[in-house]
């Protein structure tokens, strides 16, 4: 019988995900109101990754219950994954150092319009592109006059917090329901990982459910542990499944790179 409390966004009632080399979390559970900031926190290899991919329905769940914006798990994985994004996920949602900001931001447009079976077209469309764009740009206050050349600065020449930005506003571009962010304070000085916390935190006022890992969240964070309470999930990562409504899995799920040990 399915007990997920409706309206939550995120419902999680005791989920891991097990592989054939073993757990790489279990026991997990989350009930969190649309708006939450939720913290995942965990040493590393204890499968913060891997949580964040199942909750946006890109690993398959296999044990426990969860719905997510409504839908359940791992049932409706494949609309789970229409409504919500990724961002800063090594392996997952990575930016390509040679690109400049504004590729990344075209290319991530155009991905947009075909997920939704529609193509750019007309100097209407184009300006609403644009609007969706700047509007992404402002909410993860990545100002493109700040820097070194602007739209065209590529991505090896931007500064982590930089990086990490753009990498939000990529997720935010397409109005997802839920955003899941990693490594929230890799390599992150102290003032900008409280910097980075504030703009997650803020984001989460507009109505948005954020998911992110990393250490130093604000304390009005909810906090969810993945840390392993027994011996039998010490294993390496297993990889994404497919979902049961049919749907394949996208190359955001990359199983590839999560087949070497500690990897989330």
């Amino acid at each position: 019988m399915n007990t997920t409390r409706q309206g939550a966004a995120v419902d999680a009632r005791g989920i891991g995900v097990e592989g054939p080399r073993g757990w790489a979390f279990r026991g997990v559970g989350i009930t969190a109101e649309p708006g939450s900031l939720i913290a995942v926190q965990g040493p590393s290899g204890s499968g913060r990754t891997c949580l964040l991919l199942a909750l946006t329905g890109r690993m398959r769940i296999t044990e426990g219950e969860a719905t997510v914006a409504g839908l359940p798990l791992p049932k409706r994985m494949g609309t789970v994954r229409g409504r919500t994004a990724l961002a800063h996920v090594p392996g997952v949602a990575d930016l390509e150092p040679a690109l400049t900001v504004g590729e990344h931001l075209r290319e991530q447009a155009l991905l947009g319009h075909r997920l939704k079976g529609s193509l750019p077209w007309g100097r209407r469309h184009k300006e609403a592109t644009r609007a969706r764009v700047d509007a992404a740009l402002a909410a993860a206050r990545l100002d493109p006059g700040t820097l070194a050349k602007g739209l065209r600065t590529t991505v090896r020449d931007l500064e982590r917090i930089e990086a990490l930005r753009l990498s939000v506003a990529l997720g935010l571009m397409h109005g997802p329901q839920l955003l899941a962010v990693d490594d929230v304070d890799l390599k992150l000085s102290d003032a900008e990982r409280t910097e980075a916390w504030g703009l997650l935190r803020d984001l989460t006022r507009e109505g948005l459910t954020v998911v992110a890992a990393g250490d130093g969240a604000p304390a009005d964070a909810l906090t969810v542990s993945t840390a392993r309470t027994d011996t039998a999930a010490a294993a390496p990562t297993p990889a994404p499944a497919p979902a049961e409504d049919g749907t394949d899995t996208t190359e955001e799920e990359a199983a590839h790179a999560f087949a070497e040990a500690g990897r989330a």
